[in-house]
């Protein structure tokens, strides 16, 4: 699918510019008058420093200024300066704060179908998971899910990013068994995964890993993509570094809107936050495919990093755990909802995927 997706970008960069400059266009000066300014102030869950990952949203508060003509403006706040990031969600809904940008795997306590709009184990890649939000049903079942659970906000993706890497280790990992007793720091439903294989997850934040992992808290980890990985210094503490991200083949980020703040908003702005996330969508995947490559190879001949590729049978017992996870999790209505409506457009689309694109991956079954 490495075709597909650079297809995708450059035709997603392409479409976003274009929506951008007509969405854009001046229209009346009196419509722009009669428009109240709206200052968003933005806590983010993530470091901007952490490319891809945290920058993501800088794309957007560096751009709608002028795009807007002035009437939207943005103030980002790096993690911890404005609430901690687990406090992003309730405190967008309330109205303490106006916006903030996360990721909804950080809300499975709260909604427990919150990861199937972040990250699915063996799931869609970037292109996949597009096409579903898009133009499925997906982006609605998304706004559905906080309406549901009585979130007061208006949920706009704001980007994504390809596939993580899976996990670093101290030793090399030769079967399921070796992963029994580690503690893991993990993310979201491979969190569940690795639990059935004996592993004690626990989800830190990416500023506290090191220290974990420096202290022996933790025996092992993964986080995000190998850029960000190496800018947090994984390699320094420990040398095997796993491949592929079974557990994030794609992981997007959200751009949470207060609700009322939201509607007070005018149609024009409105659209400019569409247009503009859209956009940044399209950055944020390029950006992350651009990088990954010389910071792989760096881990290697810089770092003494060993890259592991995880064997046929490995991947096939980690997928069995995640179809019975699947299950488990289907046992509230809601998960259940979004995990069918996701799986009916899976089926058509493997089939597409299975004749469109070299090379040609097995059929489905």
């Amino acid at each position: 699918m490495k075709i597909s997706h650079k297809v995708f970008g450059l035709i997603s960069v392409a479409m976003f510019s274009l929506f951008v400059l007509t969405a854009c266009t001046d229209e009346t000066e009196e419509a722009v008058v009669e428009e109240t300014a709206v200052e968003l102030k933005v806590p983010v869950a993530f470091s901007t420093e952490l490319p891809s990952l945290g920058d993501g949203i800088l794309y957007i508060s560096d751009r709608i200024e002028a795009l807007s003509s002035g009437s939207l403006t943005m103030t980002v706040y790096e993690p911890g300066k404005l609430v901690a990031a687990n406090e992003i969600l309730d405190s967008v809904s309330t109205g303490k704060i106006n916006a903030g940008y996360a990721t909804a795997g950080y809300w499975v306590g709260k909604m427990p179908a919150a990861p199937l709009f972040s990250a699915v184990p063996f799931g869609p890649d970037a292109a996949e998971y597009l096409a579903w939000l898009y133009y499925d049903d997906g982006m609605d079942l998304y706004q559905q899910m906080y309406d549901d659970a009585g979130y007061n906000v208006h949920v706009l993706l704001a980007a994504i990013i390809p596939p993580e890497t899976s996990g670093w280790f101290a030793d090399e990992i030769n079967s399921t068994a070796d992963l029994d007793g580690l503690r893991m720091r993990f993310f979201g439903l491979g969190a569940e995964v690795m639990q059935k294989f004996g592993v004690q997850t626990s989800l830190l934040p990416g500023g506290e890993i090191f220290a974990a992992l420096e202290k022996g808290a933790i025996d092992a980890t993964e986080f995000s993509l190998p850029v960000v990985d190496q800018r947090l210094g994984f390699h320094k503490l420990v040398k095997h570094n796993y491949f592929p991200g079974w557990h994030q083949q794609a992981t997007t980020f959200e751009l949470l809107i207060n609700k009322d703040v939201w509607n007070g908003m005018s149609d024009r702005q409105r659209m400019v936050l569409e247009v503009i996330s859209k956009a940044s969508v399209a950055d944020s995947f390029a950006h992350g495919e651009a990088l990954e490559g010389a910071e792989i190879k760096k881990n290697v001949t810089e770092f003494g990093v060993t890259n592991h590729y995880w064997s046929d049978e490995i991947l096939a017992e980690y997928k069995a755990a995640w179809l019975e996870v699947v299950e488990e999790q289907k046992a509230d209505p809601f998960f259940k909802k979004v995990w069918d409506d996701f799986s009916a457009f899976d089926e058509e689309y493997k089939y597409w995927s299975s004749i469109g694109y070299l090379p040609r991956p097995a059929p489905p079954k």
